[in-house]
């Protein structure tokens, strides 16, 4: 692992910043590329203007611990049933009205970061509760960087895999570091109009399909993608339709897509639930795309959240919930007609099933 100087606790120098001509310090790692004085924190809260720098002010402050099933994150082509050793810190680089671990990702406190944690007591930690993979969720690990990197490069000397679950909002002169460093991404892909990233967001669309470009083309990380469906805001059969058309051109036919089911939170109360029709809907809509494999989510929904064959339609892996049934994979591929799965599976299926258990971890 590098060797990070420690400014004061929690405090790193951030590595994606340059100075202005103006005289501010601009940050590279996103693309919101915010310019700050001395003293003055970015959209995201947790990177901060100091003397020359831009510095990361939650390194080894977690907001929690928890061990989860992998299927929450979600992934369901990444060695389904094992249990991931899951973690983030406080803030978000962007804006989401709708957002659902709002009281994570919103924080602006940093007494809310009440764990604290270096990367290699963490790695102790998931080691030591068997966990196959950690994973950086919760908040965007993007803005927290250089925390997941140093705990990724030692879990990956320690024989752990890396997962992140992100909105895929980062530049491109800071995601070839990031991503070298992960295993499989989840990246959420919050609708397909740029009207929809700017008004509920405060970010845009395209640097996040270019993101998802990058990761299927240009790295060997397993990529899934999910995204929540609003009703009367990225629901219509017409926007379906265009994600879809884009997602089969660009990123192919085996990228997992799951749709996910809103419920009401933060800034938009008055907004009901997803109905699961609208689910059943839009999977059946990505499947006559061409996309072999199509997930519902955050609703009981066993064929909808199962796995099948893409050539010959044999239920491969049954899902309910998080908890798995039948399986009928042999090193990777249909037992009935030989069919590989795209994903990244073992022999036989983990058995950590729905359990979800808070860790509590100290430095």
């Amino acid at each position: 692992m590098r060797d990070r100087k420690q400014l004061s606790p929690g405090v790193v120098r951030g590595q994606w910043h340059h100075r202005t001509d103006a005289g501010r310090l601009q940050c590279d790692l996103c693309p919101r590329a915010c310019t700050l004085s001395e003293g003055q924190r970015g959209f995201c809260f947790i990177r901060e203007a100091r003397g020359n720098d831009i510095v990361l002010t939650s390194y080894g402050r977690a907001s929690g611990f928890c061990i989860d099933p992998i299927e929450k994150k979600p992934f369901n082509h990444f060695y389904p049933g094992t249990s991931a050793f899951s973690f983030g810190t406080a803030g978000c680089n962007l804006g989401c009205r709708f957002c659902q671990n709002w009281d994570i990702s919103k924080a602006k406190e940093m007494d809310r970061l009440t764990d604290l944690a270096t990367p290699a007591s963490i790695v102790d930690a998931a080691q030591n509760a068997d966990c196959k993979t950690i994973a950086y969720t919760y908040n965007d690990p993007v803005i927290f960087a250089e925390y997941a990197i140093d705990t990724a490069e030692i879990a990956h000397e320690r024989g752990l895999q890396n997962v992140a679950v992100t909105a895929g909002y980062i530049t491109h002169g800071a995601r070839a570091e990031f991503f070298e460093h992960m295993d499989a991404a989840n990246v959420d892909l919050k609708a397909f109009t740029e009207d929809f990233y700017k008004k509920l967001c405060f970010a845009e669309l395209a640097p996040v399909l270019d993101t998802l470009v990058y990761l299927k083309h240009e790295t060997k990380v397993w990529l899934e993608v999910t995204t929540l469906l609003i009703p009367d805001h990225n629901d219509s059969e017409a926007e379906v339709a265009k994600l879809c058309e884009w997602f089969f051109e660009h990123l192919g036919p085996d990228v997992p897509l799951h749709f996910s089911a809103f419920h009401p939170d933060f800034k938009l109360l008055n907004v009901p639930p997803t109905p699961p029709s609208t689910l059943t809907r839009a999977r059946a809509q990505a499947q006559k795309a061409g996309l072999h494999h199509v997930y519902t989510g955050n609703v009981h929904d066993k064929a909808g959240q199962s796995t099948y064959c893409a050539s010959c339609k044999q239920l491969l892996i049954e899902r309910d919930w998080y908890v798995l049934g039948a399986w009928n994979l042999k090193h990777g591929k249909c037992k009935q007609c030989g069919a590989v799965l795209a994903g990244r599976f073992e022999d036989a299926p983990g058995h950590w099933g729905a359990r979800r258990v808070r860790v509590p971890l100290h430095a």
